[in-house]
């Protein structure tokens, strides 16, 4: 039977001081000073619109992302999230994440945000390595990164993830390794750690830089799960790793299918409506001068019907290495676990997911394999 499931909260605030070349996010330049009263009133109206789909829980995790939210003072910040609370209610233990870059160029600094109410932030290093962040067209430099992850500790967040990718231009399996153990030197208790992939409508996409060849690239791969695991990050998700108690709840809710409303230039929700046994899709207005000119913020609604909820279901929880648990899939969408028994046999027999009478989970090479995986069940 279709269960309300628990109720997140994405916030996106979209502006950056520039945009990066590999980036595909709806993000914009910094061109001036930001509308930020003129912002935070837009997104707390666009809330308001959204309360029909809380259906009286409590916001048990926000994320914050962007864009880069540390250019927003930790004023506005506070008062997005009193307006939140004030409107919805939390969760006595709530996370509250919001995604920051090193630097000097946020708008204060990171002490000042944990006071604004945030909990835990997520900090986009990308690599240690001087020449890949310029060639990523980032804005910091190792040095900050350093500073970044200690002024986290010191502020005494419940938690911060370091955000880390590999497969960079002309990059070595050395290099690779390096940035690996330099970020675990800081001590996070979440690390991001994924590839670079060229996306399109990306300056990468239009001017492709020199990536390392597949067998590189899986080189890398591999013995970079290995150190990662013998540096006691257990991965969790297809590109997550943390230290026991520190997996980040606010994407374990995404992925386990739970639901989240979403408010800011082309944010999207995804809300169960339990009384007409469907799956509700928001998407908000993407650019901000149309988002800051409407009386109206949602741009789309989009109803997900019975036969596709299970492969909605399935391309988000196969991120995650946990089982699938079956009393979870039919509360997530309201279908018998028996109508993924084809799908589920086809995998089996190719070993790419193994059962119980009460879960499935892939196996290893499954984890390697997730769209062929997904691929069984269209």
């Amino acid at each position: 039977m279709l269960q309300l499931p628990p109720l997140s909260l994405y916030i996106h605030i979209p502006w950056c001081v520039q945009k990066c070349p590999y980036c595909d996010f709806n993000s914009h330049g910094q061109n001036g000073e930001l509308p930020q009263q003129q912002y935070v009133d837009a997104l707390l109206e666009d809330l308001k619109q959204d309360l029909k789909y809380v259906h009286g829980r409590r916001i048990h995790t926000i994320f914050i992302g962007g864009g880069t939210p540390s250019l927003f003072s930790a004023a506005a910040i506070k008062r997005i999230l009193d307006g939140a609370k004030q409107m919805i209610g939390f969760e006595d233990d709530i996370e509250i994440t919001m995604e920051a870059n090193p630097g000097t160029l946020e708008h204060d600094d990171f002490s000042a945000y944990r006071q604004a109410g945030v909990t835990r932030l997520s900090i986009g290093i990308q690599s240690f390595s001087k020449d890949k962040l310029n060639l990523l067209g980032r804005i910091h430099d190792d040095n900050e990164a350093v500073v970044a992850a200690a002024s986290a500790k010191q502020a005494q967040y419940q938690s911060f993830n370091l955000d880390l990718m590999h497969g960079l231009p002309s990059q070595s399996f050395d290099e690779a390794m390096q940035d690996i153990e330099q970020a675990a030197a800081l001590q996070p208790p979440h690390l991001s750690w994924y590839q670079l992939t060229i996306e399109p409508n990306t300056l990468f996409h239009s001017k492709p830089p020199q990536l390392p060849d597949d067998e590189n690239l899986w080189q890398i791969y591999e013995q970079g799960q290995k150190r990662l695991a013998e540096l006691g990050y257990q991965q969790y998700e297809i590109s997550a790793y943390a230290k026991p108690g520190f997996q980040c709840r606010h994407n374990l809710n995404y992925w386990r299918f739970g639901d989240y409303l979403g408010v800011g230039c082309g944010a999207h929700g995804k809300i169960t409506d339990v009384e007409n046994h469907r799956i509700i899709r928001t998407v908000k207005i993407k650019h901000p001068k149309g988002y800051l000119k409407t009386n109206d913020y949602t741009f789309d609604t989009q109803y997900v019907d019975k036969d596709e909820l299970a492969i909605e279901y399935l391309m988000n929880r196969l991120r995650l290495i946990e089982p699938i648990l079956k009393s979870e899939f039919e509360q997530r969408t309201g279908l018998a676990a028996n109508s993924l028994d084809e799908g589920m046999k086809q995998a089996k027999e190719r070993g790419l997911i193994k059962e119980t009478e009460h879960h499935w989970q892939l196996t290893a090479k499954g984890q390697m394999f997730v769209n062929e995986v997904l691929s069984l069940f269209l």
